[in-house]
């Protein structure tokens, strides 16, 4: 397998710290609003290599939950509801929106507030090594004694400062220090500390948790692009200098972000599309078809139609599968046979659009395949490469019938094509005709073959 590195800027091949386990840490939700389609591409993008490095290995996948932030406790406030509340009612319906869209639990999902005491040995330890400092009852992280910071965007410190939106204050030695605790009013959520009450600052959450999770040095962190600074490059800062190691991430793998219509997705342009309105116009399977349809690294344009091509695309898949449906167990030594290209697509730097590629040429061959064993061995090469990418997961009669707003079930599609069969051994074509057409308008097409009548949904 190999993977392209934020950290040297180059594809690498995948070697674990540990030859038969796996370490990942994705950054995960902050829990104040519902997720947006943005929010969905990292966890989709992740179950899929979460998927593909299960084949090898034990996979411990950590995705953390923040679920306590200065925009919680802003929404919070504008509620007139406890945090806690908030955050529940939010973390509920993340979870929700992403098994909607195919996204398995990961191993472990932390959350911040169960990690208070952690975070506040690990502030402590980095103040006892001098790489943090006390100010106004703030502490700070000093970057100029981390030689090595800017290291994973591959820009110095001046550059990084004057292109991000770094928080200015006169209790800072330098400008882009960052915080690691700060001092909360009585109003707002915090805890006891060595440095009174307060509450961590965002970066700190993150390496205390893979560090509990995952242990010193991990194997992949994963997440969108937008986290590369200063989140991520805050996060090495703090780990490698807190627990005295060289590497706190071995590969840095970040998704591209998404555009709607080429335009970034913002409240101002009030063009913020929630998952959950996505869903009450199309499948889950839909929207994560049009998620992986792009090159993870690559930005994904949102456009008017990207939901239509996707369900066409997987009505294709379905269609195959429905009209070639057996029971009969595949030769499993064919099968993978069959998806061997599809596995070296999805290995070659997660490339969801060439591993699509290879499916649709395994549903070509099944569509043109005569012998039966062979369609046997297509249709379950088919069915595997969709739980890899996280697709096909209904029956195709089932999944007609959700996703085309039929009003016909199969027992009374069987019931009408009993009908027929009797009008046609009378030879009463009038009356055969007439039903083959109102299966037609209710979207069921239907071809009589030497094995019988086959019929489908449109």
């Amino acid at each position: 397998m190999h993977l392209f590195n934020t950290l040297t800027k180059k594809k690498e091949e995948f070697k674990p710290i540990s030859q038969d386990s796996v370490k990942m840490y994705v950054c995960g939700p902050t829990v104040y609003n519902h997720p947006h389609i943005g929010n969905a591409r990292p966890p989709v993008v992740f179950d899929i290599l979460a998927r593909l490095l299960e084949r090898k290995f034990n996979l411990t996948y950590v995705r953390n939950i923040t679920d306590v932030d200065d925009k919680i406790n802003d929404e919070a406030k504008r509620r007139g509801i406890s945090i806690e509340k908030l955050t529940t009612q939010y973390i509920d319906i993340y979870r929700k929106d992403m098994a909607a869209l195919g996204v398995r639990s990961p191993s472990i999902e932390p959350k911040v507030t169960d990690h208070i005491e952690l975070i506040i040995d690990f502030i402590e330890q980095l103040k006892l090594k001098d790489f943090a400092y006390e100010s106004d009852n703030h502490i700070y992280f000093d970057i100029s004694k981390f030689g090595e910071y800017g290291k994973l965007s591959g820009r110095n410190i001046d550059e990084l400062i004057s292109g991000a939106r770094v928080e200015v204050s006169k209790n800072k030695k330098n400008p882009g220090d960052f915080v690691l605790w700060k001092p909360s009013d009585k109003d707002t959520i915090g805890w006891s500390s060595p440095w009174g009450y307060g509450r961590p600052g965002w970066h700190i959450e993150c390496s205390v948790m893979a560090y509990q999770h995952l242990g010193e040095t991990i194997d992949i962190h994963g997440g969108g692009s937008d986290l590369i600074f200063p989140h991520h490059e805050n996060e090495i800062a703090q780990s490698e200098c807190g627990l005295s190691i060289t590497r706190f991430a071995n590969y840095w793998l970040h998704n591209g972000l998404i555009n709607v219509k080429s335009e970034k997705m913002s409240k101002s342009l009030g063009n913020v599309l929630l998952v959950s309105n996505l869903l009450n116009e199309a499948n889950g399977e839909v929207i994560r078809m049009a998620l992986i349809g792009t090159h993870y690294r690559q930005p994904l344009d949102w456009t008017d139609s990207i939901l239509e091509e996707s369900k066409d695309k997987l009505d294709r898949m379905y269609d195959a599968l429905l009209k070639f449906e057996t029971d009969v167990q595949p030769d499993e030594a064919k099968v993978n046979q069959i998806c061997k290209k599809f596995f070296e697509a999805l290995e070659d730097d997660l490339n969801t659009p060439k591993a699509l590629a290879e499916v649709f040429a395994i549903v070509k061959q099944l569509n043109s395949q005569g012998n039966e064993a062979e369609r046997v061995a297509l249709i379950a090469a088919i069915k595997k490469c969709g739980d890899f990418l996280g697709i096909l997961s209904y029956s195709p009669k089932q999944w007609f019938q959700e996703n085309n707003n039929l009003k016909l079930t199969e027992e009374e599609i069987l019931n009408l094509l009993e009908l027929r069969n009797i009008a046609r051994s009378k030879k009463d074509f009038t009356e055969s005709d007439r039903i083959r057409d109102d299966l037609l308008s209710q979207g069921i097409s239907i071809e009589d073959t030497k094995e019988g009548t086959i019929w489908k949904y449109l």
